[in-house]
């Protein structure tokens, strides 16, 4: 279901708000349009909002970084390490129980990747090396014709 269409200064008025990192919650407010809404533009316009996490003060965005380097598979296990020694602490309430198996999950998922990745760029050195091989039978082929 369609609802009113958004004017120029509203969706100008959202785009300010995202840059000024409010939370969904205050733009929706502002602007007298339901979360959904606002959540919804901001997703085709390619915007990040500010969500307020249920239960915590802490806030997230839709993004996740990217980082310019892969981790090492000892970067990744350090953090599984750290996962493990906190998941032994006594007395963790359910959120963070279900963090800490997050961290695991991903923490193994990465290596798995990590594996494939490697073999991939293993399996590109061996295709770019049979590349050069064959162009130096091609042209020695070509000068014996000649």
């Amino acid at each position: 279901m369609k609802g009113k269409p958004w004017s120029a200064e509203e969706v100008k008025k959202l785009r300010e708000l995202v840059k000024a990192k409010q939370p969904l919650e205050s733009i929706a407010e502002e602007l007298g349009k339901s979360k959904g809404a606002i959540a919804q533009k901001a997703r085709r316009l390619g915007l990040e909002v500010v969500v307020r996490l249920r239960r915590s003060k802490k806030t997230t965005t839709s993004t996740i970084e990217i980082p310019a380097e892969l981790p090492t598979v000892e970067e990744a296990l350090k953090i599984l390490a750290g996962a493990l020694k906190t998941a032994a602490n006594p007395g963790l309430d359910r959120v963070e129980v279900q963090r800490l198996q997050t961290v695991a999950t991903l923490a193994r998922t990465y290596k798995e990747l990590l594996a494939d990745y490697v073999d991939y760029r293993g399996i590109e050195a061996k295709l770019v090396e049979l590349e050069v091989k064959y162009a130096k039978l091609a042209r020695k082929a070509k000068r014996e014709k000649a």
